[in-house]
Order: C-alpha cells, then structure tokens, then sequence
C-alpha cells in the first residue's frame, strides 16, 4: 500500500503535454536483433501514456506473446487473438487490460504458421493496416510489438505503421544489423509505406558506469542523430522482474530507476 501511495503521489506531480492530440500515432517497435528491450519496452511506454492520460493500443504481433504475458494476460487463455483478425477478419477482439488506460489485441503460439498461410494467400500487405485504420480512431496511439525478424508479421507492422520506435541494447555489437535494418526499413518506404519514419531510438539496458555503454550511446547518436532519446532506460534488476508477474514497473514498483526512466521517456515521445 505504502507504494502505491508514493507511485500515485509521483504521478501526479507529472504533468505531460501533447502537442499532437488530434492525430492517433501508430508506432511498430523494432529491431531484428533480440534481447534488446522492445516487449519491455512496449509495455512500459505504453502504461506511461496511459498514466498521462493517453488511449493506448498494443498490438502484440510476435508469437511469442511476450508482450500480452507481460502486462497481466493469460497467453494461454481462451481469447480471440491477432490471428483471429488477419486472418479471419475479426475485429472485436480488443482486450482491457490491468494497466490504465491501456487495452491490447493479444497474441499467443498460434501465430506462428500465420506467416505461411499468408505466403500461400499472396495478398496480406494490407490486411493489419486495413483493420487497425478502424480500430485505430478509439486511441491517441497504437503501439505494435513486432517480431524481432523482418517476416511478413514485421512488414505487414511497418505497413501499417506511422513511425518506427528503435530500441538499442547499449553492449558491444549494438550497431550490429543496422544497415541491414536500414535496408529493411527503405524497403518498406519504396514500396508499400512512404510516410513510414524513423520516430524515435531508446537506448535500453544503460549503465552510466561502464565505459562501453558511453561509447555505444556516442556511435548511435552519429548514426541515427536527434531521432535518439535523451531518456537512457537502465539496466535496472525491477525492469527484469516485472513480466514476469505480469506487470507494468509502475504497478510492479512505481519508484524505481525504471519507472522513472520510462516515465521521462513518455515524456519525450508526447513532444515529437
């Protein structure tokens, strides 16, 4: 109890401004490289926009449903899923969840063939853009957690998307795969998405005493520029933990490193 009283007290004193309020922002977070933060991610500035008053959509597109066990649901519940919308057209399948102001179209092991059936099919370019063009008016914006692989369930997520939200695990081979990722992107701009930009990259999993981590955020910033986060998310033990109960680091423990970090973070995506 004593933490949610400080948790709320913190958020209150937390005022953030939109200067976009009229348009829904749909973001795909995304590298091809695992392990680097984007399920933790997508969970935690989805619950930070939510705690700012801001309708929040995940779509967790990634069959290993990290992101809907992550913010409280059971992925192997009896529920309708993405699949059920690719596939089947199936759009009354957005689920609350315990996070404020957050709902979620879930995920599960079931998604995993999709990428074949939709090869077979030939015409899935637009099929998740279509339906979230619908589903997207209900909410300020739409965060999609994509498979850590550029498959026809990451091209279809950049398709639909706004933007691209970047996260960079800062350790020795971070820049690994950015040409490749680069082409990728450019990929989808020449060919099916020309709005398509690079919105924003977090350097996650931070640690301000080690040298390497400097130097990482340094060769990132001449790459990419000011599309880097001033925001470092750290390497923080209570980040780690919070999937795993099923939790956003607000609800798990409101006044850590991490929550403050994602906070700040909610902060700078609101102002671009």
């Amino acid at each position: 109890m004593t933490e949610k009283i400080k948790e709320e007290k913190i958020d209150n004193t937390e005022i953030i401004e939109d200067k976009n309020k009229s348009k829904t922002k749909v973001l795909t977070i995304f590298n091809q490289k695992g392990g680097v933060g984007k399920t933790t991610s997508v969970i935690n500035i989805a619950a930070a926009l939510g705690r700012s008053k801001k309708k929040v959509l995940i779509v967790d597109i990634d069959p290993q449903a990290n992101a809907t066990s992550g913010i409280g649901l059971d992925k192997n519940g009896d529920m309708d899923i993405i699949y059920d919308l690719i596939i089947d057209g199936k759009e009354d399948l957005i689920l609350k969840t315990p996070s404020k102001n957050v709902d979620i179209i879930p995920s599960n092991g079931e998604l995993a063939g999709v990428e074949i059936e939709l090869a077979r099919d030939g015409n899935w370019q637009y099929r998740l853009k279509n339906h979230l063009d619908k589903l997207k008016e209900a909410y300020d914006y739409v965060l999609i957690d994509s498979p850590p692989s550029l498959g026809i369930l990451s091209m279809m997520a950049l398709i639909a998307s706004d933007g691209i939200l970047i996260p960079v695990q800062t350790e020795y081979y971070a820049l690994e795969g950015v040409s490749q990722l680069m082409d990728s992107i450019n990929l989808v701009r020449e060919n099916f998405n020309n709005k398509l930009e690079i919105f924003g990259v977090i350097m996650c999993m931070y640690d301000g005493r080690n040298k390497l981590s400097k130097q990482v955020v340094d060769d990132v910033r001449k790459f990419f520029g000011d599309k880097v986060f001033s925001t470092m998310i750290p390497r923080n033990v209570r980040l780690a933990e919070s999937p795993g109960y099923g939790m956003d680091i607000f609800r798990y423990e409101g006044i850590s490193k991490g929550a403050f970090a994602y906070r700040r973070l909610a902060k700078e995506i609101l102002k671009r």
